[in-house]
């Protein structure tokens, strides 16, 4: 588990179901859920048993992102785990409408990040998208990732031909990525009305694609 100021992940458990499809399956669901590999679910039947079958999967290993209530409210995973070469990638970001373009939802990926560098010593961290999906890739240039090109015809998803974006962070970009990280999440980065002062795409000098 990992303990933020705004979210803690906890590796996703079916414990987390009713209150991770309540975040996710609301009128926004269509766009949740348009870009990954699944969902969205008809029912919560159907989704708890999509749950279960991952709640004791290693690779992809989803963790539940929980909000300061106490709910669950999206999940993300760490997939393709290439410990030789310790390299990993983020993947499966699926960030309920409670979470979605909040303090928390950047700190989930922040908290990830540090795991990733400062404790397992990986040299790479990667973000893949849909070529098509804007949010994400505007989304991986904010939080750091370098933008690194496209593989065409790269899968098929949901039936239809997928182009992806790839994004990476390397382990000698990450002490810099990491300040601009707690700069941000600082609380005296934001004044009284919740409104950030420096943004995170600023302190990490993002660029365009």
């Amino acid at each position: 588990m990992f303990e933020g100021a705004y979210v803690r992940l906890e590796p996703l458990a079916t414990v987390h179901a009713r209150d991770f499809y309540a975040a996710t399956h609301g009128a926004d669901r269509e766009s949740i859920w348009r870009y990954l590999f699944s969902g969205p679910y008809p029912d919560f039947a159907s989704f708890e048993a999509w749950v279960a079958d991952k709640e004791h999967a290693t690779d992809p290993l989803p963790w539940a992102v929980i909000d300061r209530s106490g709910k669950a409210v999206g999940a993300l995973t760490l997939m393709r785990i290439d410990s030789p070469n310790r390299v990993i990638e983020i993947g499966g970001i699926t960030f309920g409408t409670p979470l979605q373009r909040t303090t928390g939802s950047t700190e989930a990926i922040y908290l990830l990040a540090r795991y990733i560098f400062d404790e397992l010593g990986y040299r790479r961290f990667e973000w893949k998208c849909n070529d098509l999906n804007a949010p994400s890739k505007r989304a991986a240039m904010r939080l750091g990732f370098t933008y690194e090109g496209v593989f065409r015809q790269h899968m098929i998803v949901k039936g239809r031909s997928r182009d992806t974006a790839w994004f990476a962070m390397l382990d000698s970009e990450w002490p810099a990525r990491r300040a601009a990280f707690e700069t941000w999440l600082a609380p005296g980065n934001f004044d009284a009305d919740g409104k950030q002062r420096a943004s995170l795409g600023d302190l990490m000098g993002s660029g365009g694609m």
